[in-house]
């Protein structure tokens, strides 16, 4: 997977080279490039903003200087000043994926992460300040290019940089080859079509500082290790994020699955459970 990314702090991605996505890109399975935004400036001050039109406090991100940019990145013809037409304007890739983190775009989500996965190439932009000028995004969809804008939660950030790492570590974690077992990945949280939270982890030694791991997990039969993983993952996920409970397939859902949700307060009689009267 070829992976470019734009912002004005180019160096805070010196970081993907460490651990798993450092190995990636030592082997070849990834390539990342950090580009600095400012390289297609043309005054003396590298001026990537300017003040937002009908007022207001901040700056604004210009698109004069996030268009060069991306042409270049993305094989885009520009058309000319004020021109609606796009014939001949188009990306020359197919497979590329520009993406904007946006606290005010849809959440990024797991299934997010596994479709992108499959992209051949993927351009980050890294908003700063008030954010950038809402027509860059929409010029580039008109140009033929899949767009896509993300949140990664319900808060603001000084820039789109860590967006940008959280989005990168959940998608390229997802590339064949790049987990040294694919195996563990299958259980984790927000995986498969009926997610649940994680179930809690341990390690040796079984007693540590007086807290023991839980003796089920020491018996050697893995059946009921199995079930008492999966009546965790249920309770956890009633009392962090019911709203993924509400999501489950009642049709997919065995009878020892049922019978740990009605005793945490839901009905299973419907299509997706729901909180018992």
């Amino acid at each position: 997977m070829d992976i470019d990314i734009v912002s004005v702090f180019p160096e805070y991605f010196d970081v993907l080279k460490l651990s798993l996505l450092g190995k990636a890109q030592d082997n070849g399975l990834v390539r990342i490039a950090a580009h600095n935004l400012r390289d297609w400036t043309h005054d003396v001050h590298h001026s990537v903003d300017d003040t937002p039109v009908g007022g207001g406090a901040g700056m604004v991100m210009k698109p004069e200087v996030w268009g060069e940019c991306l042409d270049e990145l993305l094989g885009v013809k520009p058309g000319g000043e004020g021109s609606d037409d796009v014939a001949g304007a188009t990306a020359d890739a197919n497979d590329t994926v520009l993406i904007f983190p946006n606290p005010s775009a849809p959440l990024f989500t797991q299934r997010d992460a596994a479709e992108l996965s499959h992209a051949g190439r993927l351009v980050f932009g890294c908003g700063r300040y008030e954010g950038y000028d809402a027509r860059i995004p929409e010029y580039y969809r008109a140009r033929g290019v899949d767009v896509r804008e993300y949140s990664i939660g319900d808060y603001v950030l000084n820039g789109g940089e860590v967006a940008v790492s959280v989005m990168l570590e959940a998608i390229t974690r997802l590339l064949p080859g790049f987990m040294g077992n694919p195996e563990s990945i299958v259980e984790e949280s927000y995986t498969g079509g009926n997610a649940l939270l994680e179930y809690h982890q341990y390690t040796k030694p079984a007693l540590w500082r007086t807290v023991a791991v839980p003796d089920i997990l020491l018996g050697g039969d893995h059946g009921k290790v199995y079930r008492f993983r999966r009546d965790e993952a249920l309770e956890r996920t009633s009392a962090i994020r019911p709203d993924l409970i509400q999501a489950l397939d009642c049709k997919q859902l065995d009878k020892a699955d049922r019978k740990t949700l009605m005793a945490l307060g839901w009905d299973v009689s419907q299509a997706h459970p729901r909180r018992a009267a």
